[in-house]
């Protein structure tokens, strides 16, 4: 019997939507491309998110990685606040599984800085039962001292939980800990998936 929900934040409760971002400056598709290359696809960005370096140290890795492009890096990132988008689903779900009894959790890989900056777009938050953000415990997913962080935290037991992710790397690590998971895609499939695992949402 399934008793508690994992989320993940990004591209499942809200949208990771840093080309949206990127567009908004005008920027054409092979500066957009060479962006997301010096940023968000480079080793540093999951070391930021862990919290094992300061938001300085990542700027001048994201510099060091394309110097030609360092003014429109800092434009860019002036402002990361429209980089996370919250799905108008979020709420109105997690408030109608904890309805039914669940109990909803996330499990997320995220920065202090977009904490911060996307703080209105993670207005979910304060409705769910508690959950990790990965820099405030220094690591991330798939390290498996992270799931057995949550574990321990809040009692879990893993063959009564399922873990929505929408990185299958994630899920993997999660499986060996015996929680059941779901590759997200869209809430409608979730929702489908959950009800074959009884989970009525």
């Amino acid at each position: 019997m399934i008793t508690t929900i994992i989320f993940d934040i990004g591209n499942v409760l809200a949208d990771f939507t840093w080309r949206e971002h990127y567009e908004r400056f005008g920027f054409d598709e092979d500066m957009i491309e060479r962006l997301a290359d010096a940023t968000v696809r480079c080793p540093l960005w999951n070391e930021y998110d862990r919290g094992v370096m300061t938001y300085e140290e990542l700027f001048q890795g994201f510099v060091d990685n394309d110097p030609e492009i360092e003014p429109q890096l800092r434009e860019a990132f002036a402002d990361v606040s429209t980089m996370v988008v919250r799905n108008d689903y979020a709420i109105p779900w997690i408030h109608a599984l904890q309805d039914k009894g669940y109990r909803c959790l996330y499990l997320s890989n995220f920065s202090e800085r977009a904490h911060k900056e996307c703080a209105a777009a993670l207005d979910f938050i304060p409705h769910m039962d508690g959950g990790i953000l990965s820099y405030q415990e220094k690591i991330i997913k798939p390290m498996p001292e992270i799931y057995q962080l949550l574990i321990d935290r809040y009692g879990l037991v893993p063959q009564e939980c399922v873990f929505l992710d929408d990185t299958q790397r994630n899920l993997d690590a999660a499986e060996k800990f015996g929680i059941h998971t779901i590759h997200f895609e869209n809430q409608a499939q979730a929702i489908e998936a959950l009800k074959k695992l009884g989970v009525e949402a």
